[in-house]
């Protein structure tokens, strides 16, 4: 996603800057996760575990002063010492794994890994380097310090806990690996991953699989740019919506507030009789679960008001509106066509799914030291936010349903729209259904005034038909209508009376257009 920096989120560093340096430290970094003491010391050859290391004790060497204005976070957890087993590729997985492309978003370090006959393998870096996410002529300054230290905000263990949880609700997961990558493995010694040499990693399947699917587990792996353009492209392709919300509420309940577009990969599934193709959602980079930034003076300012969305994990839910907020691209589009009882029922099911027996073998997850650390609070605020699941659902629901946006497809489509007293009904055909046709349209919702405020329908490409049926003996004010038609010419059925209704043959602004593609 773009990066941008708030002006409150730059006086906010600059005021924690005074604590650092004026310039960027080059060595910020731990050299190797092994403890200074012996890193001098060859590791065996034959050693298939190291004790004592840590994911970053850089974040675990700030005084009280430092902890009270900026925050505490999970420094300890960083600087926790751990024992790892070391990363041997011919071993990891059977038939053994190579090395293949270097990847990575903004802050992680990755390397594709293929093994023979079996799925691709990602190892990543625990810790991250946020300064390439910054504007090149910042990259020299103190901001690259405090995003660099800001990294302590999160649990470098916290993927560790999601597998057992997320299967246990019916989402899919992949099942990250600790490991320690030796400074002299010879699979490691290009330039391009000396990032990995002597540090902690995360070895994980490249997409995770579908839970109680097994129809889906060899059927193709797509990212969100080339599901959307399909879903612009033809009302035969649609998204699995209750799976999604399946996936969304446990991001909620886990913290896990960085699910923008780019944090998902998808399967396809093609049902040849009804000519539907949907797309499951497969949740991926679980790096912001337990997320803790609010525990000093510049961090509550930061997680509160400069970057709210930038969502605490407590044993309270955030406003849904921040702590969702970079998934709002997907939520718009992928869950409108879900009912209050439908977020609720989801919701009440997952309450019944993660016992606290569950929950604490879960955390338990985490390596022995992180635990003794974190995993009371963890598993106490895990239980909190449990019971809280449904009015963190309504919530969610209300969010989404106040002014929906619906769209059409590149084709031609016909969009019905019934205004009735008590509520409106929307419905979407394409353009050539017979009128007789019994086949339910492949988008009908109940829309309620006291729920929405404005519905907004695009028409998007092709010559679409837009009609509006007035039932009620007074014109209907709520929910109000945006009609845009798009491209091409439209037919716009207007009824005599009508209240809060406007037609425009444009596209809708670009900013909230329903066919703009994810920025990943």
């Amino acid at each position: 996603m773009p990066f941008r920096l708030p002006i409150s989120f730059l006086i906010v560093v600059a005021l924690a800057g005074l604590l650092g340096t004026g310039c960027v430290r080059k060595q910020f970094f731990q050299p190797d996760a092994r403890p200074d003491s012996v890193r001098s010391q060859p590791l065996p050859a034959s050693a298939d575990s190291v004790r004592g290391a840590t994911a970053g004790r850089q974040y675990a060497r700030h005084g009280k002063l430092y902890g009270a204005l900026v925050g505490q976070h999970h420094r300890r957890t960083w600087g926790a010492p751990v024992t790892v087993p070391v990363l041997q590729l011919a071993t990891a997985q059977p038939g053994g794994l190579r090395p293949g492309k270097i990847g990575g978003g903004f802050n992680s370090t990755s390397l594709g890994l293929t093994a023979t006959g079996g799925p691709g393998y990602v190892l990543r870096t625990v810790d991250k380097d946020p300064r390439r996410a910054t504007p090149r002529w910042l990259r020299g300054t103190f901001l690259v310090n405090v995003l660099r230290d800001n990294v302590s905000a999160t649990n470098p263990y916290a993927a560790l806990a999601v597998p057992p949880l997320a299967q246990a609700v019916g989402v899919p997961f992949t099942s990250p690996r600790l490991f320690y990558v030796r400074p002299d493995d010879p699979a490691f010694q290009r330039d391009s991953l000396r990032l990995f040499r002597g540090q902690l990693a995360l070895l994980e399947e490249k997409a995770a699989v579908p839970v109680g699917r097994p129809g889906l587990k060899r059927a193709a792996v797509v990212g969100s740019d080339v599901v959307f353009a399909a879903l612009f492209a033809s009302l035969n392709n649609r998204l699995d919506q209750p799976a999604l919300l399946q996936a969304r509420l446990l991001d909620g309940w886990l913290g896990d507030w960085d699910r923008h577009p780019g944090q998902w990969n998808w399967t396809v599934n093609k049902q040849a009789q009804a000519g539907i193709t949907s797309y499951y959602p497969l949740p991926k980079d679980r790096d912001m679960v337990f997320y803790r930034l609010d525990d000093g003076a510049l961090g509550w300012f930061i997680g509160h008001v400069a970057l709210p969305h930038w969502a605490t994990f407590g044993p309270r839910f955030g406003k849904a509106a921040h702590l969702l907020s970079s998934g709002k691209y997907l939520d718009v589009r992928g869950l409108n066509s879900l009912t209050r009882a439908q977020f609720q029922a989801a919701a009440l099911a997952m309450q019944q799914r993660l016992p606290d027996s569950l929950i604490s073998r879960a955390v338990r997850r985490l390596p022995p030291a992180a635990f003794a650390l974190e995993g009371p609070r963890l598993i106490a605020a895990l239980q909190a936010r449990r019971a809280a699941l449904p009015r963190f659902a309504t919530d969610f629901y209300q969010l989404l349903a106040r002014n929906p946006r619906l769209g059409g497809t590149a084709q031609a489509e016909r969009f019905e729209v019934h205004r009735y007293a008590d509520s409106t009904v929307v419905a979407i055909y394409p353009a050539k259904t017979a009128a007789n046709d019994a086949a339910p349209p492949p988008y009908r919702r109940t829309f309620f005034p006291g729920e929405t405020r404005v519905i907004q329908l695009e028409g998007l490409g092709g010559e679409d038909v837009f009609v509006v049926t007035e039932h009620a003996a007074k014109p209907v004010g709520l929910p109000r209508l945006r009609l845009y038609g798009g491209p091409g010419t439209d037919e716009f059925s207007k009824p005599q009376n009508s209240k809060g209704l406007r037609f425009s043959q444009d596209s809708a602004p670009a900013k909230q257009a329903y066919d703009q593609l994810p920025k990943e």
